[in-house]
């Protein structure tokens, strides 16, 4: 019997409304002669539904994706919209009420590129990032006062709980004990960061016992900054916090060749509501509707969407010709040095599945 998955697609702003029908050709060519069927519904939300509308989303926005078993995205932003209204009205509250507090990025250098590291190969840079994705620094706590005079204030307020960070941690631990190498380095600031990121320390502290099979160790997250470009091949899985975890991905990507190959997965783990899957480049205006963006990570997010799902072997014959493509040396975006279209990279991909 087939499995069907209602699938949410929110193209989005800018080249998400390029990368995400590249996304859906693998989906679909991978999926013939499968168990898999999927139920797909096109919503027109973000930055251009803002300026017709004066709203990112539908009023019921939240409760229509409830019913959804993921939610596939392309990209959010606009230079014609406040980036804190697009983040803020749609992308970030989606992964706070969904509980998606597990932020998955994988950062590899694919057989075939070149990394702006010299002399590293795919072997030295393999990791992934367990990002807490829910609270932190992006929880949106703090305010404004006394604005437009002299002594205007504002106060950012991260907000750090022994429950976020002991699942996060957990789940990074969980990652960590089922790749080969069995290694976890935790970012932190508790030399400066003296209450969050010390309780931080605590609970992972705590939580490693229950891995002894899992080589554990700590980095001040400057340090695992230096770390991923002086040392890469030393680091397998990374768990950090939100903001963190953010800027250190964008690292991961930019050493494995380009931040257009980056994949990233907004996981609620217990099921309770979708998850959602997306690459990492955002809407890049400066070459939206070029027809040029490199649609790797939209294909590499639904082959982890689909494995989310419980289908295994659709992730991987997606992945797989994604890579056999890439070492190819052909049909290469600008981003990777070549002078390939979208559509073209995307039907080599497909040809290849």
């Amino acid at each position: 019997m087939p499995h069907t998955h209602k699938i949410a697609i929110i193209a989005g702003d800018g080249i998400g409304k390029e990368v995400i029908p590249a996304g859906l050709a693998a989906i679909e060519k991978a999926a013939r002669g499968s168990r898999v069927s999927l139920e797909l519904t096109h919503l027109p939300w973000g930055c251009d539904y803002y300026i017709r509308h004066g709203k990112m989303m539908d009023e019921d926005g939240f409760e229509r994706l409830a019913a959804f078993d993921a939610i596939y995205l392309g990209a959010i932003g606009s230079p014609t919209v406040p980036d804190h209204i697009a983040v803020w009205d749609l992308l970030l509250p989606l992964r706070q009420r969904f509980q998606q507090y597990v932020n998955l990025r994988p950062m590899r250098l694919l057989p075939g590129l070149v990394s702006p590291l010299a002399n590293r190969g795919p072997a030295d840079i393999d990791m992934i990032c367990v990002r807490e994705n829910s609270e932190g620094e992006y929880a949106g706590l703090g305010g404004r006062v006394h604005v437009g005079t002299p002594y205007e204030v504002a106060e950012q307020t991260g907000l750090f709980t022994r429950k976020g960070i002991e699942r996060i941690v957990r789940y990074g631990f969980e990652i960590a004990v089922k790749r080969p190498r069995r290694l976890l380095a935790s970012a932190t600031k508790s030399n400066a960061l003296r209450h969050a990121m010390v309780l931080w320390d605590e609970v992972a502290e705590i939580v490693r016992t229950d891995y002894p099979s899992v080589e554990y160790r700590k980095y001040h997250v400057d340090a695992i900054a230096a770390r991923m470009v002086t040392h890469p091949a030393s680091l397998d899985v990374i768990v950090a916090s939100n903001l963190f975890g953010d800027i250190l991905t964008d690292i991961g990507s930019a050493i494995s060749g380009s931040l257009g190959i980056a994949p990233g997965a907004n996981i609620n783990p217990e099921r309770d509501f979708p998850s959602m899957f997306e690459p990492i480049h955002g809407s890049a205006p400066d070459i939206a509707g070029r027809g040029v963006a490199n649609p790797i990570g939209a294909v590499w997010a639904g082959a982890m969407m689909l494995d989310h799902l419980g289908h295994r072997d659709v992730h991987d014959r997606i992945l797989g010709a994604v890579e056999r493509v890439v070492a190819s040396g052909k049909n290469r975006t600008p981003d990777l040095g070549g002078t390939a279209t979208t559509k073209e990279l995307s039907d080599a991909i497909c040809t290849e599945i």
